[in-house]
């Protein structure tokens, strides 16, 4: 594994021919939540049965939470007044911080071609949670191609923003998966999103599992077929 800074984060990059992140193969990049540490999905690629020229990049969230949360970060900093308050999130709001972490996120994409040679059509971009949500911000603000969406525990923001954008992607494939008894966000807004993801023609591989806030073996098998299809798709 290489550790390198592209637009200004921190990115570790793994797999392909020599495990080391070389070579020209499909890429799979994938933002962390909101509170992990910046290494917290690394371990994934290791258990990802997906083909051996795959790479993985796991980009550091820029922001440190130095608060009950050592060695944690974030994308940006979560409302946690109305949190505390136990109000419902507004799925229309645009979080405060989104569009700086989104212009980071493309800046990366940015370097990693020039540096790292990102590949046409072979290109996945998704995440966990709050890196999710930044990963469907990302692909709808990005002209460039995505051979797929990836996101796990995510939910809706910025939901009038987002339904005027999905039909310029219409036709990208997305994996999406949600736990039913998910404590920090809802089953039922996951849903909200699949469902305005299928309307406006983007296809959805559905992965649903009973448990919490995670990522489960389930889901792991999933992902890893979802990703090694699409890569002999091509």
């Amino acid at each position: 594994m290489r550790i390198h800074t592209y637009g200004g984060l921190d990115v570790r990059i793994a797999g392909g021919p020599g495990r080391e992140g070389g070579g020209n193969g499909p890429m799979v990049i994938l933002l962390h939540g909101f509170g992990a540490p910046g290494d917290d999905l690394v371990a994934l690629w290791r258990m990802l049965r997906v083909p051996d020229e795959v790479r993985f990049v796991f980009p550091a969230a820029p922001l440190k939470l130095d608060d009950g949360l050592p060695g944690g970060r974030a994308w940006w900093m979560l409302d946690m007044d109305r949190i505390a308050r136990g109000l419902p999130r507004d799925v229309d709001a645009i979080p405060d911080g989104l569009t700086e972490a989104r212009e980071r996120v493309l800046a990366m994409l940015d370097e990693l071609d020039r540096h790292e040679g990102l590949p046409q059509d072979r290109l996945f971009l998704g995440g966990f949670s709050q890196g999710a949500m930044l990963a469907c911000e990302t692909v709808l603000r990005s002209s460039r191609p995505f051979a797929g969406l990836l996101i796990l525990s995510g939910s809706m923001v910025a939901q009038q923003e987002w339904e005027a954008r999905w039909p310029a992607r219409q036709g990208l494939p997305v994996f999406q998966s949600h736990g039913t008894d998910d404590p920090l966000l809802p089953h039922d807004t996951a849903i909200r999103l699949k469902n305005s993801l299928l309307a406006h023609g983007l296809p959805v591989t559905w992965h649903e599992f009973r448990g919490g806030h995670e990522i489960p073996l389930s889901v792991l098998d999933g992902l890893g077929r979802f990703v090694s299809e699409a890569c002999e798709a091509e």
